[in-house]
């Protein structure tokens, strides 16, 4: 994903915590450059007290909306006009719905189609329809872990990490298998792009992992060569599926 992309940072406040939201615009700065920070949400309700200081830290502009009919959320409405709006302004090239409300997944997808870069951040417990609408999604809970000072191994399963499972390992696998050249090998840098295409909230910090690398490396099933390159100082990394691995491949 390039990260020259002006973005439009959009946060449904009534649905997203406070906490980490220094976390979150450090993380949004990844991709872009965020030239619009919207938050939305009722400011007249006790609930959206805590952000109303991190406002200014980060220059978020609060938009109030507030709820005219009990069991519809104004919210959402609010911020959907909005993004049409900021889509047709033709000043942005990329989003960042900031949410865990299924709410957003027709939004998202209507932007995809616009062709803009969408970016989703959200709790774990976001329905799988909005992460697969958006380009890349990233988890709350990771950049809160980030944020807390750093873990020994050993503690990693403690900390609520996920565990890699065998579902993951496949995608892996295959992916590699759609990229690899004559000899098996694929540009890891292109095994990355593709996995995050397939599943947009692969992320190797869900493993406990800061790089895609060290997670393949911890794995096992996988080859890993660094290459010199005459035109770069960095070496390339390829990886390979082992061959143990490509033989029961084809038995089945």
């Amino acid at each position: 994903m390039e990260n020259n992309l002006n973005l439009a940072v959009l946060i449904d406040g009534d649905n997203i915590p406070s906490a980490h939201v220094k976390e979150m615009m450090e993380e949004i700065a990844k991709y872009g450059n965020p030239t619009i920070k919207r938050i939305y949400g009722d400011w007249t309700k006790p609930n959206l007290s805590k952000w109303k200081n991190l406002l200014l830290e980060n220059a978020i502009t609060p938009i109030q909306q507030y709820g005219y009919t009990t069991g519809k959320n104004a919210t959402d409405s609010a911020m959907i006009i909005d993004a049409m709006d900021i889509l047709y302004d033709g000043k942005v090239n990329g989003f960042c719905l900031v949410s865990s409300d299924s709410d957003f997944t027709r939004l998202a997808t209507r932007l995809r189609e616009a062709g803009m870069q969408v970016i989703g951040i959200g709790e774990k417990k976001t329905p799988n329809p909005f992460i697969v609408a958006c380009d890349k999604f990233v988890y709350i809970e990771i950049l809160k872990k980030q944020s807390e000072e750093k873990i020994e191994n050993k503690d990693i399963e403690e900390s609520g990490v996920d565990k890699i499972t065998n579902k993951e390992i496949k995608l892996i696998y295959s992916t590699i298998n759609d990229l690899s050249d004559e000899e098996g090998w694929a540009f890891l840098g292109d095994v990355g792009s593709l996995l995050q295409k397939k599943r947009p909230n692969f992320d190797s910090r869900n493993y406990g992992f800061e790089k895609l690398t060290p997670l393949i490396k911890s794995i096992g099933n996988f080859e890993i060569e660094q290459r010199e390159t005459p035109k770069s100082r960095h070496k390339l990394i390829f990886v390979k599926n082992k061959e143990k691995q490509l033989t029961k491949a084809k038995k089945h």
